[in-house]
């Protein structure tokens, strides 16, 4: 794909990459994604921010083959979706240096083994002429790593702001449309972003005192209307959860399942909005994005030799290392003999700054007295909700 402009001296270059569903071995994207550089071209100096994961260098390379001269390359973020393909970038531009943090500077020599006479470190704040254009350094730290830092072009009101506002989303579309953007980047959000809100909080706090006219990301596609991101960021980051109950659940014979749908019954009559995951079929970033509103979390397992089972552990280390906005959270399941099951799934919690519900655990199928507790659960979260959001929320 060509260079595509954002504005006259500002443009999109990088890599699409369609087929990728997982990331970093880990994270589900079933959209695929992009690795977004950018080109910026003053009067006297040219610019590249970013560059691509190392698996696509060669189309980096081939966008570039016109370009005569880079004299600097902004790295973000040391990540090697980012910065994979600096050596190459180094060895057509042998003069370019690498503007970057102190601290990303010391990351990407252990990654990449740059050398160490190839950096030219900015602190937060510094600015960088190109001529007719400037390049404003902000420091923008764990978004998602520490090193993180934004750039922004004071002359084109434009923010490259790295993973910040991201989205893994691989399209042909320059400008995000927001129907199509608002799930890929609330996902991206949830699960890369949702653990360090405290940060992002701050860091969207600082970008107050800036006018943006485009946001640049280093995945998905340019937001030319800005205010959409920076306000779903704002509702992700610092709102209140929503009226919602999260269950996630895994039943081997059935014992578990039949908790679950007596759960739900419940708290639909009291008014509580639910969404409900099997843990053996379900996309675990699907999970990942209802957290985002959860106020309550509901994680149902049947006990596999006297703990539980892998998948509710996994959706229990999910929130655990998430650190949703969640306000209370339930154990519901079965067992045939006896087991840890509850305790070990709450250690698996400690970071879940949330209130826990007596659980309910039954032995072999659910009886009278174990839907009776049920209803009691449910009837609890109810009333907790209905406090948050009324009588009938």
């Amino acid at each position: 794909m060509k260079a595509r402009r954002i504005t006259d001296r500002v443009s999109l270059i990088g890599a699409v990459d369609w087929d990728r569903r997982l990331f970093d071995a880990l994270i589900p994207i079933p959209d695929g994604t992009s690795y977004n550089a950018y080109l910026v071209s003053g009067s006297d100096r040219t610019a590249l921010i970013d560059t691509v994961d190392p698996a696509f260098t060669e189309v980096l390379m081939a966008q570039l083959a016109d370009v005569p001269k880079v004299d600097y390359v902004v790295a973000q973020h040391a990540e090697q979706d980012h910065s994979g393909s600096l050596g190459a970038v180094l060895e057509r531009y042998p003069k370019a240096k690498i503007v970057c943090s102190e601290r990303c500077k010391g990351m990407l020599i252990d990654l990449l083994h740059l050398p160490d006479g190839s950096f030219s470190p900015v602190a937060d704040g510094d600015s960088l002429s190109l001529g007719d254009l400037t390049l404003k350094f902000l420091y923008t730290p764990w978004v998602h790593w520490p090193e993180t830092m934004s750039t922004y072009v004071q002359q084109e009101k434009l923010l490259f702001s790295c993973d910040f506002f991201g989205s893994h989303l691989a399209t042909t579309d320059l400008f995000a449309e927001e129907r199509r953007v608002y799930e890929p980047a609330k996902r991206y959000f949830a699960e890369i972003m949702m653990p360090f809100r405290g940060m992002i909080q701050k860091n969207l706090d600082k970008l107050d005192g800036y006018k943006i006219r485009f946001i640049a990301p280093s995945h998905g596609p340019v937001y030319d209307k800005p205010a959409f991101i920076i306000d779903a960021y704002r509702d992700w980051v610092e709102a209140e959860p929503k009226n919602l109950a999260v269950i996630a659940y895994v039943s081997m014979h059935d014992s578990t399942r039949h908790l679950v749908d007596r759960l739900i019954d419940g708290l639909v009559a009291g008014g509580v909005g639910v969404e409900r995951f099997d843990l053996t079929t379900i996309d675990l970033g699907k999970l990942a994005t209802a957290l985002v509103d959860a106020t309550t979390v509901v994680i149902g397992t049947p006990t596999v030799l006297g703990g539980p089972h892998p998948a509710a552990a996994t959706a229990a280390f999910l929130a655990n290392a998430l650190k949703p906005k969640m306000k209370y959270a339930a154990i519901v399941g079965s067992y045939g003999w006896g087991g840890k099951t509850v305790d070990q799934l709450a250690g698996l919690m400690p970071n879940v700054k949330a209130e826990f519900f007596e659980p309910v655990m039954c032995k072999g199928l659910p009886r009278a007295e174990d839907y009776a507790a049920l209803d009691r659960l449910a009837e609890g979260i109810a009333a907790k909700h209905g406090e948050l959001f009324g009588a009938r929320a």
